[in-house]
């Protein structure tokens, strides 16, 4: 537990929720200490300015409540999804990036107002309390954290609730009895976990789903739609320039209409268990889709198959809450280098659940339909004859494998 006489003031990640509310006492009687409330509109969906009347009721002078997703889309997802990234093969990330942006902003808020302490609402055993703290201390060496969730012992519903009636805190009816399942939503993606979805082995009921519509549901028509790229980046939407939250928030629309991202999974978490969640991505799996097609006529192989092997690597560097270490800023450089022709566009076909590519073009592309066509070629230094050679040397360690071992 934090010594706690030491903190004076504290920057705490306030969603305005009940949960963070009982948190926001809690640190009030345990610590006494002033409290700083910085809420982030990350396109969850909500209206976040609640939370404002919320913490002044409380008692709070100092509210930060910011609308980042701008920089949410433009500084964390885009440059992730220049790799491709996806964790255990199927994940794309909609949690973990975006920790480290309320993290940074918690230290720089602390930073402002003097504050010694930052604090989250994460529990003590998934995720988030990793990819908060490494990140806090990553910014700010010195800085103290606290961590409710590990320290206190109020360790039900029921103890929460007691809690929050005790101090006078609303207790809306909806959060009386035990919540089915838990929800964290961004603008990238709708996560589901917990409760009643504990047994993989048990299908998902429809109601759970929030973030796209069932596939068989979707419409019988397909949608096109024809991403535009700019250094790995999308930048355009049928045509029209579009901010970076912008186009996501677009290409949610579409994916969500057409049954696109849905995921279920059973992932393994850092802390050394295994869990099992629901993924809605339908902006960012049209995103992934688009990307992989624009690299695929404008990357070199050997580089392209390089970005393929260190994604892994990337993607579990983000999953675990290392996004400000030094290793994945170095990848990252490798990978926004790799990134320099990788402009064109791309169309796609959405259909029940899919989106399929269906054309792509670029000026800087790699692809020469002189070079690889079966009929007459108009390229006069590609001799057929080459090949033999070519597989012969290749084939050298293999015959020699086999005429001298056998």
């Amino acid at each position: 537990m934090s010594d706690t006489q030491s903190v004076k003031k504290v920057v705490l990640a306030y969603s305005g929720g009940l949960d963070t509310s009982i948190i926001l006492r809690w640190l009030q009687d345990t610590y006494r200490c002033e409290v700083v409330t910085f809420t982030a509109d990350l396109g969850q969906g909500e209206d976040i300015e609640p939370a404002r009347e919320k913490a002044k009721l409380m008692g709070i002078k100092e509210i930060y409540i910011e609308d980042v997703r701008e920089e949410f889309v433009r500084d964390f997802v885009f440059p992730m999804f220049r790799a491709n990234t996806v964790y255990e093969g199927t994940y794309l990330l909609g949690t973990s990036i975006a920790r480290p942006l309320i993290a940074k902003r918690q230290i720089e808020i602390a930073n402002e107002t003097g504050a010694d302490a930052v604090a989250h609402g994460a529990t003590g055993k998934g995720n988030d309390q990793v990819r908060f703290e490494l990140s806090y201390y990553a910014l700010k060496p010195d800085i103290k954290i606290i961590a409710p969730w590990r320290e206190w012992n109020l360790g039900s519903r029921t103890a929460l609730i007691d809690y929050a009636e005790k101090h006078q805190i609303p207790v809306p009816k909806d959060k009386r009895g035990e919540a089915p399942f838990s929800v964290d939503a961004n603008l990238l993606h709708v996560s589901s976990e917990g409760k009643v979805l504990e047994d993989p082995a048990v299908q998902a009921a429809d109601y759970i789903w929030s973030n796209t519509i069932a596939p068989e549901e979707a419409p019988d028509k397909p949608t096109f739609v024809e991403i535009g790229f700019e250094k790995g980046d999308p930048v355009s939407i049928d045509g029209e320039k579009l901010s970076p939250a912008t186009i996501l928030t677009k290409l949610n629309e579409l994916g969500r209409a057409n049954g696109i991202g849905r995921l279920d999974l059973v992932e393994n978490r850092f802390v050394g268990m295994k869990n099992r969640g629901l993924y809605e991505t339908p902006g960012g799996t049209i995103l992934h889709v688009a990307h992989r097609a624009m690299e695929s006529l404008t990357l070199d192989r050997e580089m392209g198959h390089l970005k393929d092997e260190l994604m892994p690597r990337y993607a579990k560097l983000i999953y675990n809450g290392f996004w400000f270490a030094p290793e994945r800023e170095m990848l990252q450089a490798a990978i926004d280098f790799s990134q320099q022709a990788v402009t064109g566009t791309v169309t796609l076909k959405l259909y029940k659940g899919n989106a399929m590519v269906v054309g792509r073009k670029a000026e800087k592309s790699l692809f020469s339909a002189d070079w690889v066509t079966f009929e007459e070629s108009a390229v006069a230094d590609y001799d057929h004859k080459d090949a033999a050679g070519f597989i012969k040397l290749n084939a050298l360690r293999l015959r020699l494998k086999k005429m001298l071992q056998g």
